[in-house]
């Protein structure tokens, strides 16, 4: 068998061993249960609310237990140990079947629900939330829900620290789901932090060294290639020449006088002018040479209309 369809395997089968113990249990105050496979066998702890009534006369209760998860389960060689709920309003599957137990002897959903949230807040509890959803009142269902204190709902401290319980109220009108989720005192979240009053802070710093401080500071010594000196009989040295040419030609660029920012917007804004001035000129010349033109073709015109009048006069 794959070691995946392995897990599917061991999950339903622990499933199947819980809702068998609640059912055989839950008159005991049955609070969870926790199963390891050892090389000698499946050890079972039991958590109930009275032990006694698990074990039953002379262990009859516990025999019939054990027989029925070897005959039903194939465990081998189950051992079965029960252990006694400190405090049972912090246990969620005890005060889930509580609660579900309450409904259907007639009691008020809202009454029941605050009065077991404040007993478990009482108890000690961080937080905790109970979810009715059914028919709680008439022939329409609905969710109710009671809070108290601080409750987490993703995440991995909602899946190790907070406690969860369920439990099936069946009504006339019909089935009631109980759903209980409480973060038991003392648990330690990944969010708490503490406030130190009056404490310095000096108390808290490390002492460390001076002198491994400045070593710090200091650092290493960078390397450095070292520099060669120059052969005093052959004149050579491993640096590069460097052409005369070329630094003549720098000194040349140095002297040239650099313009400042000013001088060059001055020069732009007095050459904007005058090619404005130029522009003007041009168009006015342009202008005064089309009007001449029109005034000679409106002379030729009235020229050509005299001659045609008069041609007109002699015929």
């Amino acid at each position: 068998m794959a070691d995946e369809q392995q897990f599917i395997e061991d999950g339903l089968q622990r499933t199947q061993i819980d809702e068998f113990f609640a059912d055989e249990l839950g008159r005991a105050g049955y609070g969870g249960m926790e199963v390891a496979k050892t090389p000698m066998g499946t050890q079972i702890v039991l958590k109930a609310e009275k032990p006694g009534m698990v074990i039953g006369k002379g262990g009859k209760n516990i025999r019939k237990i054990t027989t029925e998860l070897e005959e039903r389960f194939d465990l081998e060689d189950p051992q079965v140990d029960v252990q006694e709920v400190d405090e049972p309003d912090l246990n969620a599957s005890i005060v889930a079947d509580r609660l579900a137990n309450a409904l259907e002897r007639g009691w008020y959903f809202r009454k029941a629900g605050h009065t077991t949230i404040d007993r478990i807040m009482e108890a000690g509890a961080l937080g905790a939330e109970i979810v009715l959803s059914g028919k709680v009142t008439g022939a329409r269902s609905r969710v109710e829900k009671f809070n108290r204190g601080y409750i987490k709902h993703n995440g991995e401290p909602a899946e190790e620290i907070v406690d969860h319980g369920v439990a099936t109220a069946v009504m006339k009108l019909g089935t009631i789901g109980v759903q209980v989720k409480i973060i038991p005192p003392n648990a330690e979240l990944p969010d708490d932090f503490e406030i130190y009053e009056g404490v310095e802070v000096e108390d808290y710093v490390a002492d460390v060294d001076d002198e491994s401080v400045e070593e710090l500071l200091e650092g290493e010594p960078e390397e450095t290639e070292p520099v060669t000196e120059p052969d005093v009989e052959t004149g050579s040295s491993d640096e590069p020449e460097v052409d005369e040419e070329v630094i003549e030609e720098a000194e040349e660029f140095d002297d040239v006088d650099v313009p400042d920012d000013d001088d060059v917007e001055d020069d732009l804004e007095d050459l904007d002018a005058a090619v404005e001035e130029e522009l003007d000129e041009d168009t006015e010349a342009e202008a005064e040479e089309l009007m001449d033109e029109m005034d000679e073709e409106a002379s030729d015109d009235e020229a050509a209309s005299d001659s045609e009048d008069d041609e007109e006069a002699d015929e």
